[in-house]
């Protein structure tokens, strides 16, 4: 258990970049909407259920998850991170483009990065609750 803080975008940066990058689980995550998100936050493959995932979403995410011998778009190497932007699936209800879109696949490194960058280009937010990643493999989702 870590406590809780507030930070300024350029503080949750500078905590949370390494932790992300070290991560060697798997994981897909999926572009918040900076209108109307208010927690990012990453649940471990054990915890679908729990999390209210709904079973056909729980195995769209499990699918991807499972795709292996894929190679970071920015350095070639292993990609552990699955990204899908908000114009490739704009919510956890589109199942069917969860299983189907490309995404775009990341190493550890440029996975945490473009997920900070997205932060970034948000102009504001107010994020009232975020967490790390756990486990072998899991989903970071936003309500």
């Amino acid at each position: 258990m870590r406590p809780e803080v507030t930070l300024c975008r350029e503080c949750l940066t500078d905590v949370v970049q390494e932790e992300l990058e070290s991560f060697s689980g798997r994981i897909v995550a999926f572009e918040p909407d900076a209108e109307i998100f208010t927690q990012y936050f990453f649940v471990g493959l054990d915890d679908f259920e729990a999390a209210g995932l709904l079973q056909e979403v729980s195995g769209a995410i499990e699918m991807r998850l499972d795709q292996l011998d894929q190679v970071c778009s920015e350095c070639g190497q292993a990609a552990k991170w699955l990204w899908f932007s908000r114009g490739q699936v704009a919510s956890l209800d589109e199942v069917e483009r969860i299983g189907a879109a490309p995404g775009k696949w990341f190493c550890a490194k440029h996975g945490a990065r473009n997920l900070l960058g997205a932060f970034e280009r948000m102009h504001e937010a107010n994020i009232f609750y975020m967490n790390l990643p756990y486990g072998e493999a899991g989903a970071y989702v936003w309500i």
